[in-house]
């Protein structure tokens, strides 16, 4: 309780916490603020040793990073690690809460970010890291990759290491966008913020807006940081556009009433980010989803740019061209991944690629690209092959040592027959194993898309895990290739769960209590969240029981002879058991 819910050690000594434990129990003893502290450190030990070991048998991991400030200027950096465990179930730990020493440059990030990972044994199994578009983290990662390249094999040489945060992107691209509608959105946000700064201006604005029996909603004010904020900010003030002008008539200090024709573009502009909204609240949303769902978003957003921007007439073809040209930057760098991604989602394959790509490319571009898609594909998986070969290599090796070894005790009269039977035994195996992967992908692709009458209940990761024997090196490739995310909001929630989590109570204390006590907490809510889930599971299942129970029952016409059916004198003293006969 005391991890979860962030509160104080000192808490255990409330006198009123005391006095309602020895009430419930007169055995209750009183728990001391140091007590406390060792009992959640040791949580916090014990948790982090489960990860530990649950790294171990990870082939290949993702890390996201962010970074944000306390209170008392101290710069902290979270590194959360992204893996799908032995069962196929996407993983993400909260790895280490880190301050980081001035200056905050790249230099220092990189190397508090190498410290985290060689701490945690994970150097030699990156795959990518995730970052927001700020110029520190571009030297970041590329120091860190060239510090962790002699440890690690790259997959694609590399080409997948550093990638943008999607969200922050987004974020960006749309912010230069409505920088062209500055000034309207200006005269909005004073004109919201000015309703609530007094009882006197509430009670007018109420009192208008019931006369024209307007919304119920309440006025939102936006937040400079995110664009969603400002869409919700100007939506929401957009449906009291009527009674802005009135308020305007009976308060001789609002000075910040918006136009009929600022209406108007409010309308437009809201009109279209509707679609970037919905967008934003799946990649900003707490149980974000495997990477393979993020193609679909793109496209769809480039469909309306270039929809918008054929549209010469409107006012808003400036701001399109300034976000179709920050849109073409961030694809170009992450298009790769974010295809590939898509391809091993069983529902697309190249079909999704074929269809998306005439859309966000021209078609003798786009006829390019694909191929490309195609052609890294087929080395990325040629990669998984040659690892495949190495390890079953180094089995064969020692288990025919073995092999050998007891051969040679039970074969004593030197015909070595057994030998050469084992040998063959083991280039069959050997055989069998490689050769038979090689077309896996072929396979794959050549096969058609999967078709779900529920897209939302799809889960790619679960399909693999079932195809896991007909795909054995394809599946190992999508498993690590689908936990890679896009975006670091998983970093975020550390500090935005609906609230800014280093909070002044957080940030007076020392900078290893801060990272013991929120990684624990994040931990012991997704223990939380998983019991839900599984009691969820449980719950469902009980409720289909019953119901086919019930079915049965409802459904259930007996035949003639059990109707006329009389248990005769000796089955009914058969029935009769005494409990010592039961036993």
């Amino acid at each position: 309780m005391i991890i979860v819910h962030g509160l104080p050690f000192l808490f255990s000594e409330y006198e009123m916490l005391n006095l309602l434990m020895r009430t419930a129990t007169p055995y209750y003893q009183k728990i001391s603020r140091a007590t406390v502290k060792k009992d959640c450190t040791t949580s916090y030990e014990i948790e982090k040793k489960k990860v530990m070991e649950s790294l171990k048998d990870v082939n290949r991991v993702s890390v996201t990073t962010d970074l944000w400030k306390s209170d008392q200027k101290v710069s902290y950096m979270i590194v959360t690690c992204h893996y799908v465990d032995s069962s196929w179930n996407l993983q993400k730990r909260n790895l280490s809460f880190l301050d980081i020493p001035p200056p905050h440059n790249g230099v220092s990030i990189c190397d508090v970010l190498n410290k985290c990972l060689v701490k945690w044994r994970i150097e030699n199994k990156i795959w990518s890291i995730i970052v927001d578009n700020a110029s520190y983290n571009d030297v970041a990662v590329r120091m860190l990759k060239d510090n962790v390249s002699y440890k690690n094999n790259f997959p694609l040489a590399g080409k997948l290491f550093h990638v943008r945060c999607c969200a922050h992107i987004l974020n960006l691209l749309v912010q230069d966008g409505l920088s062209e509608i500055q000034d309207i959105i200006f005269n909005v946000h004073e004109s919201v913020k000015h309703i609530p700064a007094s009882e006197t201006h509430v009670n007018i604005f109420s009192e208008i807006s019931n006369q024209l029996k307007q919304s119920s909603k309440k006025l939102v004010l936006d937040c400079c940081t995110r664009w969603n904020a400002t869409f919700c900010m100007l939506s929401t003030a957009l449906e009291f556009k009527d009674v802005f002008p009135r308020y305007a008539a009976r308060d001789a200090t609002y000075t910040f009433l918006p136009s009929e024709e600022d209406w108007k573009k409010v309308s437009v502009v809201c009109s279209f980010f509707e679609e970037f909204n919905e967008i934003t609240h799946l990649i900003l949303g707490s149980e974000y989803p495997t990477s393979n769902l993020f193609l679909t978003e793109l496209y769809t957003i480039k469909k309306l740019l270039n929809e918008a921007s054929a549209d010469e007439g409107s006012f808003i073809v400036e701001m399109i061209n300034k976000m179709k040209t920050k849109f073409d930057k961030y694809w170009c760098d992450n298009n790769l991944l974010i295809s590939i991604v898509a391809v091993l989602d069983p529902r697309n394959k190249m079909k999704l690629i074929e269809w998306c790509f005439p859309e966000i490319y021209s078609v003798g571009d786009a006829i390019e690209h694909i191929s490309m898609v195609c052609e890294t594909l087929h080395i990325l998986y040629n990669e998984y092959v040659e690892a495949h070969k190495t390890s079953v290599d180094s089995s064969n090796v020692q288990s025919e040592t073995q092999r050998e070894s007891s051969i040679g005790r039970s074969n004593l009269n030197g015909r070595g027959r057994g030998k050469v039977i084992a040998q063959f035994s083991s280039y069959i195996k050997n055989i069998n194993r490689v050769e038979q992967v090689k077309f896996e992908l072929e396979v794959y692709l050549d096969e058609g898309c999967v078709i779900c009458e529920d897209e939302t209940d799809f889960d790619a990761l679960s399909w693999w895990r079932i195809n896991n024997l007909k795909f054995r090196i394809l599946s190992k490739m999508a498993c690590d290739v689908l936990s890679i995310p896009i975006t670091t909001v998983s970093s975020e929630l550390a500090f935005s769960a609906g609230g800014r989590v280093i909070d002044p109570h957080h940030g007076s204390l020392a900078t290893n209590i801060v990272q013991m006590l929120l990684c624990a907490s994040i931990g012991c809510v997704l223990i939380m969240e998983s019991r839900k889930k599984i009691k969820g599971d449980f719950n469902e299942l009980d409720f289909e029981l019953d119901y086919v129970h019930n079915k049965l029952e409802r459904d259930y016409v007996p035949n003639e002879l059990e109707l006329n059916y009389v248990p005769n004198e000796l089955e009914t003293n058969e029935l009769k058991l005494e409990p010592n006969e039961l036993v």
